[in-house]
């Protein structure tokens, strides 16, 4: 099949590298969003995906938005058989999904219907799921609610951050993604409708969202932390500033310490939850690169009875 793939973050790039190397189907074009300020100086940089299309000499697109007329000529034009989609960050209006003569073909990071939406990942971190995967569906105007070609797996390890897993399923779900394309194209593939039960949405984490409530129990914390990780980064305040905090560890045997009451010892500092106290690994001070949590209680000199996340920040 002539396909247009779509998508835009790092995590796209490995589906984007597996029909680039198939046989069986010529990517045509790519379609992702408009260049970004980025870095320090806030110069405008390509997507991963677009970078990765550039480097493969494959023509990339930008409309602003997809209901742009120019794009909607253009892709006309390369009149594709199928479009494939990872994470490409906007959505599709109807006169775009009629384009292609197969539709438009989603790869999304969860066990559909559990987890539509912008962060099934992160959700399925902060939810606590042993169990998730990945689903290629065929897009319509509602979210993420299209008829299921394919599904896989993956467990969730008890120490993953939703960039662990993400990153597993990013390349797990590259196959997926190519099976999927050969399998519409010699037909031996039919999507199936999503059950009625057992949907969840997966809105995106706000900064607010990733703030840690210390009278939550430590589990809650340490999958919030988790789920979290790298983005939008769990924090609370200490001493008026926010704390960034990059990974922490439930210590079940440590009960003693109020909710946020720190507990600082030579290599060591605890904080306590609505249950047990976690162990501060690595932190990330307002301004500052990520420290290992006992080197940051040293600078700050914390004093007997002083808590995280008493105080609103500055």
């Amino acid at each position: 099949m002539k396909l247009v793939f779509a998508g835009t973050p790092e995590v796209a790039v490995p589906a984007l590298d597996a029909l680039i190397a198939s046989e069986r189907h010529e990517v045509a074009a790519v379609v992702t969003r408009p260049d970004a300020p980025a870095g320090r100086g806030r110069r405008l940089v390509a997507s991963p995906v677009a970078q990765r299309a550039e480097e493969a000499g494959i023509e990339v697109l930008k409309p602003v938005k997809p209901r742009d007329g120019d794009f909607l000529e253009r892709l006309r034009e390369i009149a594709p058989d199928c479009c494939p989609v990872v994470a490409y960050g906007a959505l599709l209006p109807r006169v775009a999904l009629d384009i292609p003569a197969r539709g438009w073909v989603n790869l999304h990071f969860s066990l559909l219907p559990a987890w539509r939406g912008a962060a099934p990942v992160q959700h399925a971190v902060i939810a606590g799921d042993e169990m998730t995967g990945a689903a290629t569906f065929q897009i319509e105007e509602g979210l993420d609610s299209g008829p299921v070609y394919g599904v896989i797996t993956e467990r969730v390890r008890p120490t993953d951050t939703s960039g662990d897993l993400l990153t597993r399923l990013a390349f797990a779900g590259a196959g997926l993604l190519s099976a999927t394309m050969d399998g519409i194209e010699d037909g031996t593939l039919e999507a199936v409708p999503q059950p009625a039960d057992g949907v969840s949405l997966a809105p995106k984490i706000t900064v607010e969202d990733a703030r840690v409530d210390w009278k939550a129990p430590a589990l809650r914390v340490d999958r919030l932390v988790r789920g979290c990780t790298p983005a939008p980064g769990a924090w609370t305040v200490f001493r008026g500033e926010r704390l960034k905090l990059v990974s922490v560890q439930s210590v079940p045997d440590r009960m003693e310490l109020g909710a946020g009451e720190l507990a600082v010892g030579k290599n060591s500092v605890h904080a306590g939850t609505g249950s047990h106290a976690v162990e501060l690994l690595w932190v990330q001070p307002q301004g500052k690169k990520p420290m290992r949590a006992a080197d940051w209680a040293r600078g700050v000199r914390i004093a007997p009875g002083e808590r995280v996340g008493d105080t609103d920040v500055r």
